[in-house]
């Protein structure tokens, strides 16, 4: 799978993500830290890249409509520090290695993970 990962994830989350054999760029590494959230959607948009982020505003569907996409997925840890977003994503990668994440939204939680799919609705 090819990964976009958010300025919020340390360059030790790339490598846990990378260590699973998945593709893996950074916002940071290709000089978009900082970019607006329009900027971050359409560059994951163009490189075919599902975006993990932190960032809430990514979490709705009308602003951001994951059914254009390769997937979003919105990592919500019960704190923002590296063990809880470690742990949180790392108990989401053998999901998100085995079920398809192209034009679905993804909220991962510790204990639990909701899917919003475009194509499900009535």
């Amino acid at each position: 799978m090819r990964f976009k990962l958010d300025e919020h994830f340390d360059a030790r989350i790339a490598a846990l993500v990378a260590e699973g054999g998945h593709d893996v760029e950074t916002l940071v590494r290709e000089a978009l830290a900082g970019a607006d959230d329009d900027a971050v959607y359409d560059a994951c948009r163009r490189e075919a890249r599902t975006l993990v982020t932190l960032d809430l505003d990514f979490s709705n569907p009308l602003r951001f409509p994951p059914g254009v996409t390769e997937g979003i997925v919105v990592v919500r840890p019960p704190r923002n520090v590296l063990p809880m977003i470690r742990s949180t994503l790392e108990s989401a990668l053998p999901d998100l290695k085995s079920r398809s994440l192209k034009g679905r939204l993804w909220i991962v939680e510790p204990g639990r993970i909701r899917v919003y799919d475009p194509q499900e609705e009535p």
